[in-house]
């Protein structure tokens, strides 16, 4: 089990041992880890900090650093282990050498992944598993191990792990991270006292933002997956009910994607080859959680319609009877804010054979632990983003879900309904819409829209005022900021290895021409405004009106070229290429062009 420790600094190096009365200690140089007895180096040790668990290590071109985690902010207890949310982290330089200008570059990537993420840890539960998971494979003997799926930090995390397999005392030093949100309350529905908790877990697989991971890859991993798990326990005399039910969010399981061009709406394009991607996604989601329910929420008409085209093209292909696809038209059917026709799902996927009784339920009566139900199924939710649509309905699929809970664990009758509870609701709705906004500030990097709904049960003026600020906050990002976003998931999951890289990935390598015109636009802008408001005598005359002519000229043909070129001024990711862009050599330069592998979806849509 793992436990707050203790970070020392021995001569050169840097030890971290346990507080308590264990004498593993871990050393940590450039050569590597070793293991040592606390009691012989605790006399040379100068202890440093406590600090709350090591991230890993993080391997740069001329520099290792040992990554701590400096505290842990409460988020609640399950089964007497607190849940803690990461506050704060530090770099220890292991080795010594002269900072090389990409390392510097490297760390601030790194730094910024983890200062923008919200990483949740356990010492004593596994957050990376599911309650199902955890009950059934043996958690209790320690055998199942982490969910590598949702083990963010495992590559920073290797060194611990490969040294635990020689010595198998220091696998208690080693504590994932999940990346996404937790939160559990004690409190009472119906005047009896229960625990209610929410986490999800985003993948480590085809992690990135918005518009730079969408569909799948060729290992069939989807982009912006997400396991969403409502946790409900319930002391009852002797007994104590334990509920979990899970759902699944990703993108769309195809070859497709969105390519900025600085527009408002990118350009879509679906790829080639997406069956058997799609046969490995869907093998691996029928594996892990049987019988997947697809609620499909994309538009069927415009913009939308070749996604969800290529969607039910693929399972129909598939033929799989363990695929139960439902197509729900979120925008037609919830129009002029009728939000409670989101309700109707729920037939719609009873007719399918889902039932809101399809959860995992075990009960512990004096130490004994005995399984009622397991979890046979699972609902894969989707809409563009798998973001604010997709929300909306997994909170309600799971408020659905509880009334079945609270009735099984005796809280309410059969007959009525927990949403009596005035106070529980409100705290229902909320751990909902702050589940939104993390999930949505990990992809989009804004908060979820549509999440006045979700905490209030109805959409509000106020609400879509909010809705369009972060639409033109996702717009800035996605197109001018990303870059930066994607390269830092890339370093951390160790997707992009420097110390591998033969040139620096940093390098703009556009023509000078496309690195100048920005310069040039600024720059005439300027000086159009300078004019207008200093002119040198009066405005009028012949020589400013001819400046500001040159001025608006100057501008107005580099802003057109700006526009004209958009795929040349994205702020792209830097580490590792996108499937959907290839960088086209002209010379010792390069353009930034569409991958030929993605036709276009206007003319599919047309076809």
């Amino acid at each position: 089990m793992s436990e707050p420790l203790i970070l020392g600094e021995s001569g050169k190096d840097y030890v971290v041992y346990k507080a308590s009365s264990d004498d593993t200690a871990i050393r940590f140089t450039v050569s590597g880890l070793s293991v040592e007895k606390k009691s012989d180096i605790k006399s040379s040790t100068q202890e440093l900090r406590s600090i709350a668990g090591i991230v890993g290590v993080l391997r740069l071109s001329s520099n290792t650093y040992l990554v701590t985690i400096d505290g842990g902010s409460e988020c609640g207890t399950i089964k007497g282990s607190k849940v803690y949310r990461m506050v704060g982290f530090s770099f220890w330089p292991i080795s010594h050498k002269v900072q090389v200008e990409d390392d510097a570059k490297y760390l601030e990537l790194v730094r910024g992944h983890l200062k923008n993420a919200s990483f949740y840890f356990s010492y004593g539960y596994d957050l990376t598993n599911s309650m199902q998971r955890q009950t059934l494979n043996g958690d209790s003997d320690g055998l199942l191990g982490p969910d590598e799926r949702f083990f963010w930090n495992r590559f920073l995390s290797e060194p611990l792990i490969s040294l635990s397999k020689e010595y198998s005392q220091v696998k208690s030093f080693v504590l994932p991270l999940i990346y996404g949100y937790a939160n559990v309350i004690s409190t009472s529905i119906n005047g009896s006292p229960v625990s209610f908790g929410l986490i999800t877990r985003r993948s480590t697989q085809r992690a990135g933002t918005r518009y730079f991971r969408r569909g799948i890859d060729s290992q069939g991993h989807a982009a912006n997956f997400n396991e969403t798990e409502q946790i409900l326990i319930v002391p009852e005399g002797t007994k104590t009910h334990y509920f979990s039910f899970l759902q699944t969010r990703g993108s769309v399981p195809v070859s497709w994607a969105e390519v900025n061009n600085l527009r408002y709406k990118p350009s879509l394009f679906i790829g080639t080859s997406n069956l058997p991607s799609t046969r490995l996604h869907f093998d691996e989601q029928i594996s892990e959680y049987g019988t997947n329910y697809l609620v499909n929420l994309v538009d069927q008409k415009g913009y939308e319609l070749p996604v969800k085209n290529a969607y039910e093209g693929a399972v129909n292909n598939l033929g799989d009877s363990s695929l139960k696809y439902i197509y729900f038209d979120f925008h037609h059917r919830c129009r002029k804010m009728h939000w409670h026709n989101v309700k109707l799902l729920l037939g719609e996927l009873a007719q399918l054979g889902f039932s809101t009784d399809d959860y995992f339920h075990a009960i512990v009566d004096d130490g004994k632990l005995s399984v009622v139900k397991k979890q046979s199924s699972v609902i894969r939710t989707n809409c563009m983003d798998c973001l604010d649509r997709t929300n909306v309905v997994q909170s309600m699929i799971s408020r659905s879900v509880l009334q079945s809970q609270l009735a099984s664990s005796h809280v309410v009758k059969e007959i009525e309904q927990w949403e009596q509870d005035k106070a529980f609701n409100f705290e229902f709705q909320n751990f909902w819409a702050d589940n939104a906004d993390a999930v949505s500030l990990s992809y989009s990097g804004t908060g979820a829209l549509k999440t006045d709904y979700t905490r209030t049960g109805k959409r509000t003026t106020i609400g879509a005022l909010y809705d369009l600020s972060n639409s033109i906050t996702r717009y800035i990002k996605n197109n001018y900021k990303d870059g930066p976003r994607q390269d830092g998931y890339d370093l951390f999951l160790g997707n992009f290895l420097p110390y591998e890289a033969i040139s620096s990935p940093f390098t703009d390598g556009r023509p000078l021409q496309v690195q100048y015109a920005p310069y040039v636009l600024i720059v005439s802008l300027s000086l159009f405004a300078l004019t207008l408001f200093y002119p040198r005598g009066p405005l009028f005359a012949w020589h400013n009106l001819k400046f500001l002519g040159l001025c608006l000229t100057f501008g107005g043909l580099s802003g057109l070229y700006i526009v004209k070129n958009g795929y040349q001024y994205v702020n792209w990711p830097q580490l590792c290429d996108l499937d959907y862009l290839v960088k086209q050599r002209k010379g010792n330069n390069y353009l930034f062009e569409k991958n030929p592998n993605f036709g276009d979806a206007n003319v599919l849509k047309k076809d």
